[in-house]
């Protein structure tokens, strides 16, 4: 397990030396207003166990936006890599700042896999920030990595490699099929150490119908 944690890690940073780093205000102020409503953005959407898609099977993803232009969210709880954490700021183009230790890399979804974006507490803030709800927030400029190496970064953060994406009415149909259900947001699944655990818990949060 820990030599294929470790060939996803390089393999996933030689990609993203040769893309000119996969950072940047991708959604910007595409995000910056939520919906109001019946906008799932700031809550957790849990997979059931009859989820059709074997993609997002067991999965427990972190609503970024959701309103009539469709949905965004990020899994929060599939870790697809580890390596050293001076080798992806290297990647990323920061190459200047000493750093120890090592990194967790985590699979957000299947739309623009080499994408990074950053989801953490929401004590951090810059102008490509977007403050969702629920005391958290997600950065897509690479400076959110350099202030957490710098150790002046957000209290709770997870790198996130890719989102996934729902076009208009799509999230709903899936849902009133069975596929999910939604719960409040909650930091202690969202950053939780052993994310083999985190969508059983989610699931046992399930309100169970009468």
């Amino acid at each position: 397990m820990k030599s294929r944690i470790s060939k996803f890690f390089l393999r996933y940073v030689a990609t993203l030396v040769l893309s000119v780093c996969a950072f940047g205000g991708v959604w910007g102020d595409h995000l910056v207003a939520q919906e109001q409503g019946l906008s799932l953005a700031g809550q957790l959407l849990v997979a059931t166990p009859e989820m059709p898609d074997p993609r997002f099977a067991h999965s427990v993803i972190y609503m970024e936006r959701h309103n009539e232009q469709g949905a965004m969210g990020l899994v929060v709880n599939q870790p697809a890599g580890k390596g050293p954490l001076a080798a992806f700021l290297k990647a990323v183009g920061i190459d200047n700042e000493p750093a120890n230790g090592e990194v967790t890399l985590y699979y957000g979804g299947p739309v623009e896999p080499q994408k990074v974006f950053v989801l953490h507490s929401d004590d951090y803030v810059s102008k490509t920030t977007d403050v969702v709800g629920s005391g958290l927030a997600v950065t897509t400029n690479r400076e959110v990595i350099r202030a957490i190496a710098q150790g002046k970064g957000p209290r709770q953060s997870r790198f996130v490699l890719g989102y996934a994406g729902w076009a208009p009415g799509q999230l709903e149909a899936e849902i009133n099929d069975g596929g999910w259900f939604v719960i409040p947001a909650d930091k202690s699944l969202i950053f939780d150490g052993d994310p083999d655990t985190v969508w059983q818990r989610a699931l046992d949060r399930r309100k169970v119908k009468t």
